[in-house]
């Protein structure tokens, strides 16, 4: 048995790409967390379709519904990553998200595919991980020995510089479920603006120069104000923006 303390620290930034800044329109990404426990957090982190008019809207139902839904499926304590469902649970979910932008475009009165998004939606305890993925952005883990890695990769559509959304018509069947087993120490959650600099393309594989600060970073944190906006201001930085143009959304948690 470990003798760790649990308890889910969570740093959070979400800011307005270079392009849209210059287009003069709204970041398209979006999050939402919950800790649930101590030791259990979800996350979900969405991109909206640039060419998509409302994107920013369909990103925003999506990650709630899908952190809200999945969060009234749990019963604490938590049962092993075993007894449970788990790929079953996150296509549920998946399917709860995609079925509220829907509804959503039914208000709007517009097409579905002016509210496409992707997903990603990430269930963490102390003992595994539980991550569901439709496009793009990834999800990474260290664990107790220090090892980094991707759970989850960007995947990408039938053209190249294209991704997959949520709204397609077998995105929840062919999304990307996997359980990770282990004792994590820190998580990362990002969308596709931070994939060039976070991993080493193609292979996917996370790039540790990037990843250890941020994770020392999260470990330290007295003062969750101000630790957004220190992430904000790193994601603002020349590092940065001068390596992309794109809406970043990057969540950081340590337990």
């Amino acid at each position: 048995m470990s003798n760790r303390d649990f308890n889910w620290q969570i740093v959070s930034a979400s800011i307005r790409g270079k392009s849209h800044e210059k287009s003069d329109l709204p970041c398209q990404d979006a999050y939402c967390y919950k800790r649930l426990s101590d030791d259990l957090l979800i996350v979900a982190v969405a991109d909206g379709a640039g060419s998509a008019r409302l994107s920013e809207i369909g990103s925003k139902v999506a990650v709630e519904t899908a952190v809200n839904t999945l969060a009234q499926t749990i019963n604490l304590p938590l049962s092993a990553s075993q007894e449970i469902d788990w790929k079953g649970r996150l296509m549920d979910t998946l399917n709860s998200a995609k079925m509220a932008v829907q509804a959503e475009a039914s208000v709007q009165d517009v097409e579905i595919r002016e509210l496409a998004t992707t997903l990603i939606l990430l269930l963490a305890t102390s003992n595994f991980i539980a991550v569901a993925q439709v496009g793009d952005g990834a999800a990474v883990v260290e664990d107790t020995a220090g090892k980094i890695e991707a759970i989850t990769q960007p995947e990408q559509g039938e053209y190249l510089n294209e991704t997959k959304f949520l709204i397609g018509f077998d995105a929840v069947e062919t999304a990307q479920i996997r359980v990770w087993e282990g004792e994590p120490t820190h998580l990362a959650v990002f969308s596709d603006g931070l994939q060039m600099l976070a991993l080493k393309m193609p292979e996917a594989t996370p790039h540790r120069p990037f990843f250890s600060p941020l994770f020392k970073f999260v470990s330290m944190i007295t003062d969750e104000q101000d630790a957004q906006e220190q992430l904000e201001a790193f994601l603002r930085s020349p590092r940065v923006s001068e390596r992309t143009d794109d809406d970043l959304t990057l969540i950081l948690a340590s337990l």
